[in-house]
């Protein structure tokens, strides 16, 4: 009964987490439709543009075809009648990823992670395949696969990560345990694998918070030219309003821009063109008002912020570093090489991930080659985390930790030795390490020193 009932639960998160997010392009959408067209407009494309945007959240491109008529009307050149847009909106995708997340936690509580996981991934699914099957598009084609796999895709990763992390600390009595009991078989290597996520996560962080300030930065410094090019778009209240929108929910994807141009291979915004720290090339770019933040030019000096995703690795080595202390798990030189590794490779890929998802179309000819470069972003971050967090983790230990480590080995060995000792380390009442006393046997603390026999206190290098 329980199994079912958790079931029940995560298909009922999944069906809550595609709502939401239908919802929540379905409510403005709905406003703006009817201050737009008014009350007696054909509502009939409403609900097909909200399942359109809401599997281009997803991840799946759009295949945008201009009609003759507007065509004429725009005197746009028919060359530029079909296009493909590709830059996912990120927003959409975190949050359900988070929400996943979440659900496949509260399952793994229960002790059920992987009927719960599967459960809400094949509602969620079942749900992307009603999207795909009813909201389609004359103008705005989506591809049907990729429409309903790639919101299923986006739901699965997001349960099992948040399933995983609370099986794999709590137990789960299946898979996930036994696995863990092999690695623990080797116990110079049990910490690696753990450490390697831990440390992942504070330099994903690391990452992304000094992107956002760097975003933040050149709106503060450049919200002038943004609110200019409000301004030449000559729109009203209701088309500035639904520009800000657009914008709000790309501010994710712009993140990944910011991160890319920190690590240094920077980003395009059009055939021929690059924003980096080296420097920036610009021609003529879409008047959107968030592209007003771009850089007019840039100095070989601004190569600098590479040392912000080194930092981020420094971080975290050292938080690393610090909780493998504080746990008296201390590792050799090769565990600490494979976890320094292994952080940059796994940062790697998240962001390389992430670049994909951020990059591509945005229209026609010299906008078709958009965002950053996935291959050269995973490089340049993947080796600049490795240099940061090589040098916190592979740096020689501190006299302290090795005073700390050689202490906690003689009170072990003390321990053996006499068990009057108590489990933490402590004599117990009336005892004293390295001599045996009987349970009835007082200690007198006014006793010469030359009468602690057997007492070897521990040696600290002074070097």
């Amino acid at each position: 009964m329980q199994r079912l009932l958790v079931a029940l639960l995560a298909a009922f998160d999944a069906a809550i987490a595609a709502a939401v997010g239908l919802v929540v392009l379905l409510a403005p959408l709905t406003l703006l439709w009817t201050l737009a067209f008014g009350i007696t407009a054909d509502w009939g494309a409403l609900w097909p543009l909200t399942g359109t945007l809401w599997e281009f959240g997803h991840g799946v491109p759009l295949a945008v075809t201009i009609p003759d008529e507007l065509l004429v009307a725009l005197a746009i050149p028919s060359e530029a009648a079909s296009f493909a847009v590709s830059i996912t909106p990120l927003a959409f995708l975190l949050f359900t990823l988070l929400f996943a997340a979440r659900s496949g936690s509260r399952a793994a509580s229960a002790g059920t992670w992987l009927l719960g996981s599967l459960s809400g991934t094949v509602v969620f699914a079942a749900i992307s395949t009603g999207v795909a099957l009813t909201a389609r598009l004359e103008a705005v084609q989506t591809p049907l696969l990729l429409a309903i796999v790639l919101p299923a895709a986006v739901y699965l990763v997001g349960t099992l990560c948040g399933a995983v992390r609370v099986a794999w600390e709590e137990g789960d009595g299946g898979i996930l345990d036994r696995l863990h009991d092999r690695i623990d078989t080797r116990e110079d290597w049990a910490p690696v694998p753990v450490a390697i996520l831990r440390g992942t996560a504070f330099a994903l962080v690391g990452v992304v918070g000094a992107a956002a300030l760097a975003l933040a930065v050149m709106t503060l410094f450049r919200g002038g030219e943004v609110v200019a090019l409000f301004q030449s778009a000559r729109v009203d209240a209701l088309g500035a309003t639904v520009m800000t929108l657009a914008q709000l929910v790309y501010l994710p994807t712009l993140i990944v821009w910011a991160a890319s141009w920190l690590a240094g291979p920077g980003f395009a915004v059009g055939a021929g063109t690059a924003v980096s720290p080296a420097g920036t090339q610009l021609g003529v770019v879409p008047g959107i008002p968030v592209f007003g933040l771009l850089p007019e030019n840039s100095s070989m000096w601004m190569l600098i912020v590479v040392l912000v995703p080194i930092a981020a690795g420094a971080f975290a080595g050292w938080a690393v570093r610090s909780r493998l202390v504080w746990e008296g798990t201390p590792l050799g030189m090769m565990q600490r090489a494979a976890i320094a590794v292994g952080i940059a490779g796994v940062s790697a890929g998240v962001f390389g991930l992430a670049a994909v998802l951020a990059s591509g179309s945005m229209g026609p000819g010299r906008l078709a080659e958009v965002g950053p470069s996935a291959p050269a972003f995973m490089l340049a971050l993947g080796l600049e985390v490795l240099v940061g967090a090589a040098i916190l983790l592979l740096s020689p230990r501190h006299r302290d930790e090795l005073a700390e480590e050689r202490t906690d080995r003689w009170i072990a060995e003390m321990t053996e030795l006499d068990p009057s000792l108590t489990s933490a380390g402590a004599p117990a009442a009336g005892a004293v390490p390295g001599i045996p006393f009987s349970d009835t046997q007082t200690f007198d603390d006014t006793a010469p020193l030359d009468d602690l026999r057997g007492f070897t206190p521990p040696r600290v290098d002074r070097d």
